[in-house]
């Protein structure tokens, strides 16, 4: 769990947190999963480990997550093309 006094101040108490009990990544396996795909694509795709300037890493990888890649949830459309159809700005 995340008791961490710096932490825990980052946080609104109007913001609810959800986070797993220690030791059940079970919790939450859809957003365990994400995690786990999105470090991989970090490393292998963007070879973030190696990287000189990781925050510009991260950065190109949320450009490409939020608006090229194309998601099955989006019928294997980016998010632009699927927003664009539905008329949305």
């Amino acid at each position: 769990m995340y008791t961490s006094r710096g932490f825990n101040s980052l946080f609104n108490h109007t913001i609810k947190r959800s986070m797993s009990r220690i030791a059940t990544p079970t919790d939450n396996p859809i957003i365990e999963s994400l995690n786990g795909w999105i470090k991989d694509e970090l490393k292998y795709d963007y070879n973030f480990y190696h990287s000189d300037n990781p925050l510009e890493i991260i950065k190109k990888y949320v450009e490409y997550f939020n608006n090229e890649r194309l998601a099955y949830s989006l019928r294997y459309k980016t998010p632009i093309q699927y927003r664009t159809e539905l008329r949305f700005k």
